[in-house]
């Protein structure tokens, strides 16, 4: 059963600590942070409450706020931790990865959290199974001409509020008034104008063209035809520059997918993720990290999710997390089963 709320939680990165939340069950799902999120007030956007929730029926979904944005620490340098690098963030993904205990994952990236999911697979090949993106840019200097892009820039800088708002109107045209006040708000609950402005200066200066070939991973890509934030021509330059990718144009405007036909998104990444889920099997050499061996040798013993607990100094929610994770990578159905199998590997 997908859980009401989502839970939130820290993990320590290079630089500081950075908020990740999570909500549904079953093999995880993760989503490479955007320009700018904040995971606490996304949550209460009903629509992508709504969106995550979707996913979230078949998913464990993660996602977390870069250093310098939302809930996460500013960083050591409070200015570079806010950048918007590609390459560090995909150093800090691995870093989450590792702090979840999560070995190989699929990646869901959404506008520039794709540019993240993109680098991380191209680096590191062996840890995505997956990768999906929505509305994600190859090169910032071909969103728009250099002088519109400094003049919204130089705007954010200015004044946040008109920057956002002029964000709203690029983001989600055919929203109401209701609508883009919100997102409008949520953006500048993220961080500051400082902030936002050099995030999306460094945005602008993304370019991940020479890491698509050397993608490995099942890879999807679905842009909308009208996407007025970025070009639909970088979907088709995203896909075709993928070994095998799958590239599905849709309708629409709106360059978020949880907004305007949602549904049709999730018609196309469901059953991509789906095909592609290690969930039939396990891998062929699973490997357990040193806390996952830990609850795994206490349930061995008899041990109940919150005698567990207790005995780890965690909460029980945790220890559920984990076994969920450790069932996923034996492939077995059940915590017996589980340590059934871990036994005969010798993995305990």
């Amino acid at each position: 059963m997908v859980a009401a709320t989502q839970e939130i939680r820290f993990v320590r990165v290079d630089g500081g600590r950075v908020a990740v939340a999570s909500v549904g069950e079953g093999p995880p799902l993760v989503l490479p942070p955007p320009w700018m999120s904040h995971v606490g007030h996304e949550w209460d956007f009903p629509e992508y409450r709504a969106f995550l929730t979707r996913l979230a029926g078949h998913h464990r979904v993660v996602r977390y706020d870069r250093l310098g944005v939302g809930l996460s620490d500013p960083g050591p340098d409070r200015s570079r931790g806010a950048h918007a690098d590609a390459g560090l963030e995909a150093a800090r993904l691995e870093q989450v990865l590792d702090a979840l205990g999560l070995e190989r994952v699929p990646l869901f990236g959404i506008s520039w959290g794709g540019c993240v999911a993109v680098t991380f697979a191209a680096r590191r090949p062996e840890r995505v199974s997956a990768l999906v993106t929505s509305g994600t840019l190859v090169a910032g200097t071909e969103v728009a001409p250099e002088p519109l892009r400094a003049a919204v820039v130089d705007l954010v800088r200015a004044h946040w509020g008109a920057g956002s708002r002029l964000l709203a109107d690029i983001w989600i045209p055919g929203a109401d008034d209701d609508v883009r006040d919100r997102f409008a708000r949520a953006q500048r609950a993220s961080g500051s104008a400082a902030v936002a402005a050099d995030s999306l200066h460094d945005v602008y200066a993304t370019d991940i063209r020479a890491l698509l070939p050397h993608v490995a991973a099942p890879t999807l890509v679905t842009h909308r035809r009208d996407d007025r934030a970025t070009p639909f021509a970088a979907g088709r330059e995203l896909a075709a520059g993928v070994a095998g990718a799958r590239f599905v144009p849709l309708d629409g405007d709106i360059h978020l997918p949880w907004l305007g036909d949602s549904a049709a998104v999730l018609a196309v990444v469901l059953p991509f993720l789906h095909e592609h889920s290690d969930r039939p099997g396990a891998p062929a050499d699973p490997v357990l990290t040193g806390r996952e061996r830990e609850v795994l040798m206490l349930v061995a013993e008899g041990l109940a999710d919150a005698e567990i607990a207790v005995r780890l100094h965690l909460s029980p929610h945790t220890v559920h997390r984990h076994l969920a994770n450790i069932r996923t990578k034996l492939g077995q159905p059940s915590r017996a089963a589980a340590v059934a199998h871990a036994g005969r590997l010798g993995l305990i």
